[in-house]
């Protein structure tokens, strides 16, 4: 038989688990952490969980096309046994072939893939023992290295691929002892949902990916944001960049590779919110150097010392802005009105006012200090300042910006 043996990696599994940290600091609606607070919020099932269970019924519906496949019984990779419903078969000319398809229900997640067609075509062929999983329309297709999946391959994830694998061997047993079994995973509107994810900046053309690792999605979690930040940073490393230019979101990411323009594109990566976790993975990585770059407000955040800079209740302290303001002047008056400033670009706007030197430097400096003590210094901390025109107005340790690889 053509397949790897069907076996679990528990670290894949335990990854997710690792970010419990992130996942309760993370800011959320006061109704939100009401209801996770009393267990009502819904889990969901993952394009794994749902490709499987599109699997299993097709095979069932090809093996006894009298079975009712309406709703079929899954063991997820940790042992938990759940059911899903099965939209629609599809039996296909000469019984050769057959559709399943389940709707993903991601539970109270708010993930675009939520209510998306995840679709398995299973079909016979003549060579013995043999199994394959394909990707079909709106399937991603891999088209850079890094991912742990063979370039030109579709993005199905290892667990999902196991999982599918699984179904295969169990329910197509006596099958496989003489024929063999395709099973073709698609998404009929997958090429549209891509363009809402991270695909295309992973190099993942054409669809979404078939994800998962425990099967089960949990509302609101960080998992797939910090896997995608893991998967960027694996990519620039396999592609031969030991130098990330980090920022918080598009707009800094923008002005950014208008400054480093001569960097490849995969060497910029949208950290989020998430900066004290990105700098662990780069350390974990052993990357040689890190620039880190945005705006006034998530900067101070992380010179505050705050991790994940989009924790609830985590707002930019005009008292610790008021005290980095008074190693800058001895005016009482700046210091009183950006004490009582209203947010942290009113305090950008008080610092130009007024013409206060190196207050912007001074938040690198401590946000340098801050993910300096994260990396355990064993990295090469860069951190730069956009104003809001996209003009570098604070950096630390001073740098040559258009010569730095």
């Amino acid at each position: 038989m053509i397949s790897k043996p069907f076996k679990i990696n528990e670290k894949i599994l335990d990854d997710d688990m690792s970010l419990a940290e992130l996942e309760s600091e993370q800011g959320l609606s006061d109704e939100i952490i009401a209801k996770r607070k009393k267990g009502l919020l819904r889990t969901g099932y993952t394009t794994g969980t749902s490709a499987a269970a599109a699997t299993k019924a097709a095979l069932i519906a090809i093996t006894d096309p009298k079975v009712n496949t309406s709703q079929v019984e899954l063991t997820l990779p940790k042992g938990k046994v759940v059911k899903l419903d099965i939209a629609w078969t599809v039996i296909h000319e000469n019984n050769n072939s057959v559709t399943c398809a389940v709707i993903k229900d991601g539970g109270d997640d708010p993930d675009v893939t939520n209510g998306a067609e995840i679709c398995s075509t299973i079909s016979i062929n003549d060579k013995r023992g043999y199994i394959s999983i394909e990707g079909g329309k709106g399937v991603g297709r891999v088209t850079r290295p890094g991912l742990g999946l063979d370039m030109g391959s579709a993005a199905i994830n290892p667990i999902p691929r196991m999982m599918i694998e699984k179904v295969i061997k169990e329910v197509g047993f006596k099958i496989l002892q003489d024929k063999g079994i395709t099973a073709t995973i698609s998404v009929p509107n997958g090429e549209v949902i891509a363009k809402k994810t991270d695909n295309p900046r992973l190099g993942i053309i054409g669809g979404i990916s078939i994800l998962g690792t425990s099967g089960i999605v949990y509302p609101y979690s960080t998992a797939s944001f910090a896997a995608s930040i893991k998967q960027s940073l694996d990519i620039a490393m396999t592609l031969g960049s030991d130098m990330v230019i980090l920022t918080t979101g598009g707009r800094s990411e923008e002005y950014a590779k208008q400054i480093f323009n001569n960097n490849p594109d995969y060497s910029f990566i949208q950290m989020g919110d998430f900066s004290g976790y990105t700098i662990k993975q780069c350390m974990n990585r052993k990357l040689r150097k890190v620039i880190i770059a945005g705006f006034i407000g998530k900067l101070t955040k992380m010179a505050m010392g705050v991790k994940q800079t989009h924790v609830r209740g985590s707002h930019v302290s005009m008292e610790f802005m008021a005290n980095l303001a008074s190693q800058c002047t001895t005016s009482n008056t700046i210091i009183k009105d950006i004490k009582e400033a209203n947010t942290a670009r009113h305090v950008s706007e008080i610092i130009i006012k007024n013409n206060i030197p190196d207050f912007f430097d001074l938040i690198c400096k401590y946000t340098y200090i801050q993910m300096n003590n994260y990396a355990e210094n064993k990295l090469d901390i860069f951190v730069l300042m956009f104003d809001f025109n996209g003009a570098i107005c604070g950096i630390y340790p001073s740098f040559p910006l258009k010569n730095i690889k």
